[in-house]
C-alpha cells in the first residue's frame, strides 16, 4: 500500500477530500520525522512507536579490498508495533 492508497482510503471512507486528506498525512508524516530528529519517540497507542534507536560503534570488514574499517555510534529511526496490532497481524494475514 502506497502513501496514494492511503489517502485515497481515508478520503473514501471518511468523505473527506482527497487534498486535504493528502495535506493531513503528510502534516503527520512530518511531525513525527521531525519529533524522531529531535531525538523524542512517538507513540500511537494501539498501533505502535516510532523510536530511536542508538546503533554502538562496531568493526566492519570491506571484504573486496580485505581491510577493516571502524563504523561509528549512529542512531536509526525504528517502528515497535503494539502487542494489539502485532496479534491481529497473526491471525487476520492470508497469503
Amino acid at each position: 500500500m502506497t502513501k496514494a492508497d492511503i489517502v485515497n482510503e481515508i478520503a473514501k471512507s471518511t468523505g473527506i477530500e482527497k487534498v486535504v486528506v493528502q495535506k493531513t498525512v503528510e502534516s503527520f508524516m512530518e511531525a513525527v520525522k521531525n519529533s524522531m530528529v529531535a531525538g523524542n519517540n512517538v507513540y500511537l497507542r494501539g498501533f505502535g512507536s516510532f523510536i530511536v534507536k542508538k546503533r554502538a560503534k562496531k568493526t566492519a570488514r570491506n571484504i573486496s579490498k580485505n581491510t577493516t574499517i571502524i563504523i561509528p555510534a549512529h542512531y536509526i529511526p525504528a517502528f515497535k508495533p503494539a502487542k494489539s496490532f502485532i496479534n491481529k497481524v497473526k491471525t487476520h494475514v492470508k497469503k
